[in-house]
């Protein structure tokens, strides 16, 4: 599994936050996707690995602005893990 943390910057709202979330969805296969307006950032997490510029094109044309994508393997955490 990755995680993708993206800066997003233009989010005011909630339903700003979950234009962002709808887009990605959209656009990909995805675990679960956040996105905060105070931290301006979405994160993806995927069981695959995502095309950045993909991602970055499907967030953009939602008319939000978007910086560095960091990626990392993501391990979940539970109760037993």
């Amino acid at each position: 599994m990755w995680k993708y943390t993206v800066e997003v910057r233009g989010m005011m709202c909630g339903m700003c936050e979950a234009h962002v979330n709808d887009a990605v969805r959209k656009a990909f296969p995805v675990k679960k996707v956040s996105s905060s307006r105070g931290k301006k950032q979405t994160v993806v997490i995927s069981e695959r690995e995502l095309d950045t510029s993909a991602l970055s094109d499907a967030i953009r044309k939602t008319g939000y602005k978007v910086g560095e994508i960091r990626k990392e393997p993501y391990e979940k955490k539970g109760l037993f893990g």
